[in-house]
């Protein structure tokens, strides 16, 4: 049986055990979420990227566009996000569409991080064949006295991305794996129709 919740229901609860999951000492990385892609070959691609950023427009990580991840985004905006806090035996499902960020927050977000990562987001050529790790010390290395002293701007190549959930799933890990299975789907109406799902 299902129920018609408001726009803002899923992102309360996900404020909640989000919340929970930060102060967590166990927890060593609480932002730490699988993003699957989908490449031209309609073959499935995983990886860990860290949450930036949510609010009830949806789910913020950011990357080098030029990446597998980004060139696959850019074919292809449907994606999976999930979190699992084990720890809390909790885990989190997003599935949804991708937008990219406003340049302020790009720029924003990119100012925020230390200078070594900045240094290090202009040197990757991330995802592309790598002759021998020197090559990578060596464009750290210049990039490191390109910018000497002064603000590092943030690369034309890297961006962010906003997932816009159309489904989210909670899930609580019970005893005798008799877990507890809430699903929120979008609505047309910017509600959300939620049920309970056998485990």
């Amino acid at each position: 049986m299902s129920k018609i919740c408001d726009y803002s229901a899923p992102f309360q609860k996900f404020k909640e055990w989000f919340d929970e999951a930060q102060a967590h000492k166990e927890i060593i990385e609480p932002t730490a979420m699988c993003l699957s892609t989908v490449g031209e070959d309609n073959k499935p691609s995983s990886r860990m990227v860290l949450l930036k950023k949510y609010d009830e427009r949806g789910f913020c990580f950011f990357t080098n566009l030029t990446s597998r991840k980004g060139r696959e985004l850019k074919n292809n905006k449907n994606v999976a996000l999930c979190l699992y806090w084990g720890a809390l035996g909790r885990q989190i499902r997003i599935e949804g569409e991708i937008e990219k960020v406003s340049q302020k927050e790009a720029d924003d977000y990119f100012a925020s991080r230390r200078r070594g990562s900045q240094i290090g987001a202009w040197a990757s050529k991330q995802s592309h064949a790598m002759r021998c790790w020197s090559d990578f010390e060596r464009r750290l290395d210049e990039f490191t006295q390109e910018f000497d002293d002064l603000q590092i701007p943030r690369p034309p190549f890297w961006s962010g991305f906003r997932v816009k959930p159309q489904y989210i799933e909670f899930w609580q890990e019970g005893e005798f794996r008799i877990h507890k299975r809430e699903v929120y789907k979008k609505l047309a109406n910017d509600g959300w129709q939620v049920q309970m799902l056998y485990p």
